[in-house]
């Protein structure tokens, strides 16, 4: 019988295509271990990602730069986190031809590794403008996916060929860590967000129940009416009452127009 010789398909968190295989000491292990809970103990995501990418320089192999880029599903990118202003500039870029190895990572659940992105013809547009940036190897690790947002971690070097297989085996290793401190941090972002919102709702409604003399539900309703007609989040409206005592948000609205 003969050999089955399709390519399996890649799973999201492994090694591209180029990766042949090998090990990591174990004191990496250690030292992305408490990096990992170094990163845990922050409770903001910008935070997090900033450690990400300036730890990810000193660990990860042959990387001069690197950045987060976050994505939704219509396909924009921006920079979330970066070590400067080039790996900003690099998803500028793949945001203006449509085409790269961070859209790919994201898009694709896969590790993007790039050697020369000069010379590289799987984003020819990209390739053709990579002079504007100054960077020839890449390396691009998806890092999470959390309903419609995406987010890759980018490694960037000067000189062509500086990713290996280590390198990407380590920089695997690293998102793995870096996923789950981002997510906590994420998690804890959004329910901050809602505490306070409930919180804001919660003054309003009293400031109403002691004005008109009515009940928590009627209080309630009055501020659900008055965000349908304004078209404005309730928590923002509840928000306008609390600072002004006035009910109407258009005045609030006029401001964001």
């Amino acid at each position: 019988m003969s050999a089955d010789r399709t390519q399996p398909v890649q799973r999201p968190g492994q090694p591209s295509a180029q990766a042949r295989g090998g090990s990591v000491e174990d004191d990496l292990t250690r030292r992305l271990a408490d990096l990992a809970r170094d990163m845990q103990r922050q409770l903001d995501s910008d935070a997090v990602m900033d450690i990400i990418v300036s730890a990810a320089v000193g660990t990860v192999p042959g990387a001069e730069e690197a950045s987060i880029s976050l994505a939704q599903r219509g396909r924009r990118v921006e920079s979330a986190a970066a070590t400067s202003d080039v790996p900003r500039r690099f998803d500028e870029l793949q945001q203006e031809t449509r085409q790269g190895p961070c859209m790919d990572s994201m898009y694709e659940h896969e590790t993007v590794r790039v050697d020369d992105l000069a010379r590289d013809q799987r984003w020819p547009e990209l390739a053709r403008r990579a002079g504007e940036i100054g960077m020839a190897s890449m390396l691009c690790v998806q890092l999470f996916v959390e309903g419609d947002d995406l987010g890759a971690m980018n490694l960037l070097a000067r000189r062509p060929g500086v990713f290996t297989d280590e390198s990407e085996r380590i920089a695997l290793m690293f998102a793995s860590h870096a996923a789950v401190a981002v997510a906590q941090a994420r998690k804890l972002n959004h329910l901050g967000t809602a505490l306070a919102s409930r919180d804001l709702i919660g003054q309003a409604k009293g400031v109403l129940m002691e004005r008109y003399k009515i009940t928590a539900d009627q209080a309630f309703a009055l501020l659900a009416r008055a965000s349908q007609d304004t078209n404005i989040k309730l928590h923002e409206v509840a928000g306008f009452l609390t600072r002004t005592g006035e009910l109407t948000a258009e005045r609030e609205r006029d401001g964001h127009s």
